[in-house]
Formats: C-alpha cells, structure tokens, sequence
C-alpha cells in the first residue's frame, strides 16, 4: 500500500517514513502544502498522513480541496496547536482521525493501520487466488496447506499483485509500489525478485499463478497467459 506523508518539520517527517516502510508501507514524503495537493489529486494513495501547518498551503485547504474533488483517501490529521475548533474542523471537513502534537510514532502507525483497514472493509485481510491465500494482518502466506516463508519484499510484491489479480502490473508500477526508491528500471532487480516468488507460490503447485507477459509485465491469475 502506497502512503503520501506531508509533514514540514523534516526530522519527524523522517522518522514517520522509515517508521512506515518497517510496516511495509511504501512512502512518499512531501514538506510543502501546494506541491501536496498537486500530488494527491494525480496520484493514487491508499491514505495520507496530513499536518495542518504546512508552507504556501495549510492542511485544512487541502483537505477541504480534496473533498470538493471528490477524493475519498482516507487522512490521517496532525497539528501542534491543540486548538479544539481546528480538530474538529477538521473532522468536519472530512479527515477520518487527528493526532495533536507531540505523539508516539507507534500510534501514528497504528492509526494509519486502522484507517487502511477501514478503508478496504477489510477485504484486504484475507487475500485469494486460487489456493494460494495471504493474510496481511499475521502476515502469512499459505498454498495447498503450506505456510510460504516470504522476505518483507516478496511479501509486498505478493501482495501487490494479489490486489491486482486476474490484470497485468507493469514492472514501472511494481518499482513504484514495491520498492521505496525510485530506481533505473533497466535493472534485472524486479526479474530476480519475480523468479525468486514464483518458486515459492508455484514449485510443486498447479495451476501456475504467476506469469510473466513478454513487453508488458506480470499477472497472478490461474489461467495461462497467451
């Protein structure tokens, strides 16, 4: 899943990436209010952490912006005044949870936890394709019975692909999802980690889930891809 973090104040903006990416979280950081909105309303996340006090744009504007445009992300509000009118202005306008400053960075996490979980209805707790089933809450993947050790980034790309199965996933979006750096994609890095998960789900299983389509990138389904 793939979070946007708008936090000004660098060293906890810092904290709260490397915080999320140990959740396996894929993070993107920005520290400005106009270049946030820009971002949020052409790129998808799966939610956003947002503090109020932000340069050229505030939190509150941007969040009344995105509503107005229709865009659900679930957000995450965080401010260092402990002004009542703002939270719930803020609730008001359409955040889904707020945290006052200071706060544990372990609470931050679970509350962007529990967002995601509410977000997807939790249907995303329990993932299937097949016999193949991935729990992302004990985080265990199961085949034919099986319990599948998976590192933290063949578990991401599994459950990438999981969430998109049955539609082909270009290798760029895998980068972008999986991986939290941008990298040349011209690298065999997402080949290898492909080959090294299609063993696992697949060896000594069938149907074969995992299919890699010649110019275009890879699919999980149960059909062999033509």
């Amino acid at each position: 899943m793939r979070v946007l973090v708008v936090e000004d104040e660098k060293k906890l903006a810092t904290f709260l990436r490397r915080a999320l990416m140990e959740e396996n979280l894929t993070v993107d950081l920005l520290h400005d209010g106009d270049e946030a909105l820009e971002q949020i309303l052409t790129r998808p996340y799966d939610a956003l952490i947002l503090d109020i006090m932000l340069p050229r744009r505030d939190g509150l504007s941007i969040l009344r912006e995105m509503r107005r445009q229709h865009n659900n992300t679930p957000v995450l509000l965080l401010s260092a005044r402990g002004n009542v009118n703002e939270r719930v202005e803020g609730l008001n306008l359409g955040a889904d949870d707020y945290l006052p400053k200071p706060f544990s960075i372990s609470e931050v996490v679970a509350r962007l936890r529990a967002l995601l979980r509410r977000a997807s209805g939790e249907r995303a707790t329990l993932m299937q394709v097949a016999d193949l089933t991935l729990n992302v809450v004990s985080r265990e993947a199961i085949r034919g019975g099986a319990k599948i050790e998976l590192t933290n980034r063949e578990f991401a790309l599994l459950e990438y692909l999981m969430a998109h199965a049955g539609r082909i996933v270009t290798k760029t979006a895998l980068c972008e999802h999986v991986w939290e750096h941008h990298f040349d994609t011209g690298t065999n890095v997402v080949e290898v980690c492909i080959q090294r998960l299609r063993r696992k789900i697949d060896e000594g299983h069938e149907p074969k889930l995992l299919h890699t389509i010649r110019g275009a990138g890879y699919a999980l389904q149960t059909e062999e891809c033509k």
